[in-house]
């Protein structure tokens, strides 16, 4: 693992900050940015190279030797940096969505179109089985899209579980931790608890630091439990059957797309952290039997938008491979 100095660290700081922005919007992936950014390969083998042989190594040796040993200085100046730009922009969208609500769904509808297209267009190989892993994967995500919740949002174990499988995201470059929170009907749920955390720091409001932090805590250790579980057997997915896996992640974005739409009607309300009554299951509708203003012009341009962000991102990443492979 490469050694750094302080100004070094502070980079990998700043990527972090890029990745946790990247992990709050649907549709834009914490692995994408961290494959343009150019440490994606060391995350993961920093990951996937924590085990319990850092306590026999600090026994043996010392901490320090442990923490060097395991690289824990780049991952924690990379979470310092997610974390505190999941806590900045968090408030933010919250406030966005109570305010502008079909601007942002339009935008992030926009980004997802984009991931479809962008994730698709790496599939090789249209074989019988990718089409129908692919059409499989977009009936069963739309399925999960019209359910009834399994679960209240802010539950113990259903905060465990959407930790548990949103941490896909930052093992596969391509699809957005936040997407699989939404697909869930967790979204709103982790951003609202986020903030909650922001405003007991900020606030200094004991009780509701220490609520919002159990609970992000609980959705910590189901993504590290799920990041252990899942990392060894995607990757390897990854490598030997790219098209298969890339197919199901491109199937699911699609039937996912129903969650996402901008106009809803709400069929059942839920009590928050709060008190408030807040949307709990709802269905999407056509924009002219939307109650209120559509706004349909301002949501084609937001979409427009989300959908542009990811193909820069995508100039990116395609100018990163194309110099690296050049260096070589």
């Amino acid at each position: 693992m490469p050694q750094r100095n302080f100004l070094q660290y502070l980079t990998v700081t700043a990527k972090g900050l890029a990745m946790g922005a990247a992990d709050v919007v649907p549709g834009v992936s914490g692995g994408t940015i961290a494959f343009i950014s150019g440490i994606y390969e060391e995350l993961i083998e920093t990951i996937h190279k924590i085990d319990l042989g850092f306590f026999k190594i600090w026994k043996k040796e010392s901490f320090l030797t442990a923490w060097k040993h395991y690289n824990l200085s780049f991952l924690l100046a990379l979470f310092t940096g997610v974390f505190i730009s999941i806590i900045s922009l968090a408030k933010l969208i919250t406030w966005l969505l109570e305010v502008y609500p079909i601007m942002v769904w339009s935008f992030f509808f926009g980004l997802v179109i984009a991931s479809i297209v962008y994730v698709g267009k790496q599939i090789t190989h249209w074989r019988l089985i990718a089409i129908g892993a692919l059409i499989l994967a977009s009936i069963l995500s739309y399925l999960i899209t019209i359910a009834d919740p399994i679960g209240s949002p802010e539950s113990t174990w259903f905060l465990f579980l959407a930790g548990f499988i949103a941490i896909i995201a930052m093992i596969l470059p391509g699809i957005s931790g936040a997407f699989i929170l939404l697909l869930l009907g967790a979204y709103t749920a982790v951003i609202g608890i986020v903030t909650q955390l922001g405003e007991g720091i900020t606030t200094l409001n004991g009780s509701l630091f220490i609520s919002a932090f159990g609970k992000l805590l609980i959705f910590g250790l189901g993504a590290i439990l799920g990041l252990k579980m899942f990392s060894r057997v995607l990757n390897w997915m990854f490598k030997h059957h790219k098209n298969l896996i890339l197919a199901v992640l491109t199937g699911f974005m699609i039937g996912a797309l129903n969650k996402i739409w901008p106009w809803k009607e709400v069929l059942q309300y839920r009590m928050n952290h709060a008190g408030k009554n807040i949307p709990f299951i709802e269905r999407s509708i056509l924009p002219q039997n939307y109650e209120g203003n559509p706004q349909i012009l301002y949501a084609i341009l937001f979409a427009i938008i989300g959908f542009l962000t990811i193909f820069l991102l995508e100039r990116i990443a395609v100018k990163k491979v194309d110099s690296s492979q050049n260096s070589l």
